[in-house]
Order: structure tokens, then C-alpha cells, then sequence
């Protein structure tokens, strides 16, 4: 783990990475760290390279109050809507809204590396994880039954 964070605060260092980017590796590994319950200390071979948190998918149960809290208080703008969802974007990140009876976390996604949804299946398969594949998509739940979604880096709403 430690070699992640400097590798990436160096990529950082040396321009071929923007911080947004750093801010996001940063951020899942400490999501990928706390999840798991491990402490930071040796590298362990990791089934896929998350490069980056792609969005967010929230439950609510009305779009437009959730739509309008973002637009206003983040400055979030609508990249498309629907009756049942909404897609926000800000700068290269999203946050995708959709109806649900309760307010929560939907799903949070990853970009992967090299990113093929057929062989993540098969990678997902293998690991005993019981993926759900969607066209490109690819969910499958974390220890404690969250959903987590993999995607390219260009996945976008």
C-alpha cells in the first residue's frame, strides 16, 4: 500500500497526473483499505488495479430535490435525466441519482486498468464474488453487501 501512495504522489510530482486524479487514487485506496480492515503493510497481488473512483450512485426518493440539493450547494450540472434517474457530472467525475423508497448508497464504482468486462467476469467468477453483468457493466458486493461496480477510466453517464 505504501508503494501505491508513492508511486501515485510521484506521478503527481513528475506531471502525469493531475490532481484530481491523485486526490481519487488516494481516496480508493483508503476506501480499499478501510473495507477490508487491513493495515498498510505489505503489497499483496490485487485481482484488478483500480486507477480511480469513477462516481457515486445514490438512491433517493425524488430526484428533482436530490438534483436541485447538488446543483445548487456543488455546482453539479445535469448531463441527463430521466423519470427515474439523473446523471450530474463535475469536471471529469459523476454522481448518478435514482429513485429508490429509501435514501442510500446505490453503488460506487472503480476504473480499472485495462478494463474488459468479459474477463472481469471471469476474474469476478473465479474469486467466488457472483458478479452481476449488465452490458460493459460489471457489479458485484463487497464483505459487507455493498455494491461495488468496475469500469473503464472513459466511463461516463
Amino acid at each position: 500500500m505504501l508503494n501505491e501512495i508513492e508511486g501515485a504522489v510521484l506521478e503527481y510530482e513528475n506531471g502525469t497526473m493531475t490532481r484530481r486524479q491523485l486526490v481519487g487514487r488516494l481516496a480508493a485506496l483508503t476506501l480499499a483499505l478501510s473495507a477490508t480492515g487491513t493495515k498498510a503493510t505489505a503489497q499483496t497481488q490485487s485481482t484488478f488495479r483500480a486507477n480511480g473512483i469513477n462516481h457515486v450512485a445514490l438512491n433517493t426518493p425524488d430526484i428533482a430535490v436530490s438534483r436541485d440539493f447538488y446543483v445548487k450547494h456543488l455546482g453539479m450540472k445535469v448531463s441527463r435525466e430521466g423519470e427515474s434517474n439523473c446523471f450530474l457530472t463535475c469536471d471529469d467525475n459523476f454522481l448518478a441519482l435514482f429513485r429508490s423508497e429509501n435514501a442510500g448508497l446505490n453503488h460506487y464504482c472503480f476504473s480499472i486498468d485495462d478494463y474488459d468486462v468479459a474477463k472481469a467476469e471471469k476474474t469476478l467468477n473465479a474469486e467466488n464474488l457472483n458478479p452481476r453483468r449488465e452490458g460493459n457493466r460489471i457489479y458485484f458486493k463487497d464483505p459487507h453487501g455493498i455494491t461495488v461496480q468496475l469500469a473503464a477510466g472513459e466511463h461516463s453517464p
